[in-house]
């Protein structure tokens, strides 16, 4: 896989977020890098707090192929690795789930999740758009399809969840991290059209209800599934392999996560396990 990117593509392509014409930068923030506020965490905010990461799709079922003909799951597993290392350095203990993609069940995550002790689960995925948008093109001698009028991420959650209540929040908070980036999510999956018309937990920062979406529905932890950017798009496909993005995409995750824990959404299960309790532990001694 060739990739050519140049420094103004790059910045460029960071500055364009928003997928509908809302709040695109002026010229002068793109001659600079303030429309782009990455967070920046310091110690290790999520001490003790069990994090699965779940690499979405699988090597046999690859998910959506992008505009230059790559699966999803090998943006999904390079991301993964990304935030989990992220995550590591900030406290967490991390169970990636799905990492070799070998995993083809979708109840199999929660259930592994489950049994590594985990206080949430993070499904990391890349998005697609319905087929009437796409278009054919050529890249390296190969015909591709392509939708560049989508662009930006998507977080989801399900209110069947055996934590639903945990799940929205963790999701919410999740989407105000990554807005407060200058990110912009993409509104394509409440179109009234065949696969989305998914309702909106919070329009501003692109949190939507998945209702029936099996590694949510099936985990019995807190559990959100996070689209980092639209792969079809052309220039966003570049972007989101950028690792610059990838560690913009974790820093988000380790701020929501953070707030999470100290609110008691994530890591205060009863028994053993739970986060607060053995952050109690740790302090005691």
């Amino acid at each position: 896989m060739k990739l050519f990117v140049t420094t103004g593509m790059l910045l460029t392509s960071l500055l364009l977020v928003e997928s509908n014409g809302q709040d695109k930068p002026t010229e002068q923030d793109l001659q600079s890098a303030s429309h782009y506020r990455p967070h920046q965490s310091k110690g290790t905010p999520l001490e003790g707090l069990r994090v699965a990461i779940d690499v979405g799709h699988s090597r046999e079922s690859v998910g959506a192929l992008s505009a230059r003909g790559i699966g999803e799951f090998y943006f999904n597993a390079e991301t993964a690795k990304v935030v989990s290392r992220v995550l590591e350095e900030a406290g967490a203990i991390v169970i990636l789930i799905n990492g070799d993609g070998m995993t083809t069940g979708l109840a199999e995550r929660g259930a592994s999740a489950m049994k590594a002790k985990a206080d949430c689960l993070i499904s990391i995925h890349h998005d697609s758009v319905h087929d009437q948008y796409k278009k054919p093109w050529t890249y390296e001698g190969k015909k591709h399809l392509f939708a560049d009028n989508f662009r930006g991420y998507s977080v989801f959650s399900s209110s069947l969840n055996q934590r639903a209540d945990s799940s929205r929040t963790l999701a919410l908070n999740i989407g105000e991290a990554l807005y407060e980036t200058g990110l912009r999510p993409t509104y394509h999956h409440n179109e009234p059209i065949e696969g989305e018309n998914k309702e909106f937990v919070d329009q501003r920062t692109g949190v939507y209800e998945f209702t029936n979406l099996v590694v949510l529905k099936s985990s019995p932890m807190p559990a959100i599934l996070l689209e980092c950017g639209v792969i079809v798009h052309r220039d966003e496909e570049l972007l989101v392999q950028q690792m610059l993005y990838r560690e913009m995409i974790a820093g988000a995750l380790v701020k929501s996560l953070s707030k999470s824990a100290q609110a008691g959404t994530v890591g205060n299960r009863k028994g053993k396990g739970g986060f607060l309790k053995r952050l109690f532990e740790r302090w005691s001694n």
